[in-house]
């Protein structure tokens, strides 16, 4: 193996040593002890980087640097005669400043060769432990795994604590100049996306619960396609829906036309039905959602196809972090019974299953939409206490929010024009939430899968005591009474 440049690292320690405390400045970002390959250089570099660091020497000499390398027990080492050589070569190296930025960067992505290398290499090791019962997911998850962890310990290796008010003026100026309506990605439920801090923040799990049958399937679609349509790449990682029926539902949805209608293909018989569907294809077509059935697959399979989505097709901006993006995951939920044991029960399995959603959305610094299952508790209740499956769910998401149907008694109160669904923000821990007994009002109309955001229902209450009014939403009553044949 050879990824070594000698002259490189021999014009960077000259540089130090011609140019001093200025030059480093410059360059101390990207230089560490691996960007030296030879071990006299390495030595240079730790007596340099202590005269820098530690005694903020602006001038480097010879009696210097011996001096630094007595204090860091190298100096047995440094006063051989050869290494005297080879120091005294190098004070009288001829280099130019302009140069030393170049060359740093060059010895510093050599090092990074030569770091992935002995990743690759264990890479290597771990495959020849595969004994063929292993999906091929599996098997190109061992590759995937070393290069993922390697590129987040570049984007990420800095360990020292810094001081909280460290570039303080700088980051208050560029909230200045740069504005922004909110701090997340907007869902299109705009009350929601307030009560939870602003949208879907980075590095943040966003958990929606709900019970069967009461539409979260229709909420992923709904957010997802006001979010693409942002130009922001969508994954719906889907555990029960077909790719067909997230067509139909989002072709009813963008069109109005009856989900039956599309379905069974009889919107053909109608031409401005059809011109519609026509209108709708070509938008859609312009919108990066992306769909992936995950049923039966393992957790590590799931996992493993979320990071190659995010490499593959969301990609980096030039810093190196990944670009916007959001990843629906509908619905957290043991896929067999693979793991379950006397020592390992459902819910435990559910909470490290969350505890790894919560490590990818950090690690990767993207957004998760989880939905999990309600308990029957969630029939009557809206506390953490309704989510299935484990408190572990509850301690790792940024906000915890109970999607359901209103009961008669809320419709009757609420009036049927604003709805016939809730959404219940109940904790968050970037958002200040809603008030005790306040819920968002929404409506959904099933058939054509389109779900909106309305008043919630204290702003309902006051606007009904100031002007005796219940204004929302315009509600077909005999559309609201259809049957709902969606999750």
């Amino acid at each position: 193996m050879s990824l070594t440049d000698v002259s490189a690292e021999r014009a960077v320690l000259s540089g130090l040593i011609q140019f001093g405390q200025d030059l480093y400045v410059d360059v101390e970002e990207l230089l560490d002890e691996s960007c030296f390959t030879v071990d006299s250089n390495i030595i240079i570099y730790k007596c340099l980087k202590n005269l820098f660091d530690q005694h903020d020497v602006k001038q480097i000499d010879l009696p210097s640097i011996l001096s630094s390398s007595q204090e860091l027990n190298l100096y047995q080492i440094l006063s051989r005669d050869e290494e005297i050589e080879h120091l005294k070569a190098i004070l009288h190296f001829n280099t130019s400043q302009n140069n030393i930025a170049k060359f740093s960067a060059k010895i510093k992505k050599l090092s990074i060769a030569r770091s992935l290398y002995k990743q690759l290499d264990t890479a290597k090791e771990n495959l020849l432990d595969i004994d063929g019962t292993e999906s091929i997911s599996q098997i190109l998850n061992v590759a995937e795994d070393t290069v993922f962890d390697f590129t987040n310990k570049l984007n990420d290796n800095d360990n020292n604590p810094i001081l909280i008010s460290k570039d303080l003026e700088d980051y208050i100026e560029n909230l200045i100049q740069n504005p922004i309506d909110q701090i997340g990605i907007s869902t299109g439920f705009p009350v929601y996306d307030k009560s939870i801090g602003g949208g879907l923040r980075k590095s943040t799990v966003n958990v929606i619960a709900a019970r069967p049958k009461t539409g979260k399937t229709l909420l992923v679609d709904n957010m997802g396609l006001h979010i693409a349509k942002q130009g922001i790449p969508v994954l719906n990682l889907d555990t029960e829906m077909t790719h067909e029926d997230h067509l139909n539902r989002l072709l009813a949805m963008m069109t109005e036309i009856d989900i039956n209608d599309i379905e069974t293909g009889k919107f053909s018989n109608t031409s401005s039905k059809r011109q519609k569907i026509q209108e709708a294809i070509k938008e859609l077509s312009d919108v990066p959602i992306y769909y992936k059935s995950i049923a039966g697959k393992s957790f590590d399979e799931q996992l493993s196809l979320m990071r190659r989505w995010v490499s593959k097709v969301v990609g980096t901006n030039e810093d190196g972090s990944i670009k916007d993006c959001v990843i629906f995951y509908d619905y957290l939920k043991l896929m067999d019974s693979q793991g379950i044991s006397q020592d390992l029960k459902e819910y435990q399995v559910l909470g490290f299953m969350m505890t790894a959603l919560h490590n990818f959305c950090t690690k990767y610094k993207v957004p998760i939409v989880a939905f999990v299952q309600l308990n029957r508790d969630g029939i009557t209740k809206e506390t953490t206490d309704t989510a299935s499956g484990s408190d572990r769910i509850i301690w790792l998401c940024s906000n915890f929010t109970i999607f359901k149907r209103k009961t008669d008694e809320e419709i009757a109160e609420d009036g049927a024009k604003n709805g016939n669904r809730k959404l219940v923000p109940v904790i968050s821990r970037h958002g200040g939430g809603l008030d005790d007994n306040d819920y968002i009002n929404c409506n959904m109309k099933g058939w054509c899968a389109k779900i909106t955001e309305g008043k919630t229902r204290i702003e309902l209450l006051n606007s009904n005591s100031n002007d005796g009014s219940d204004d929302g939403f315009i509600i077909d009553n005999e559309q609201q009474n259809q049957a709902i044949p969606f999750a």
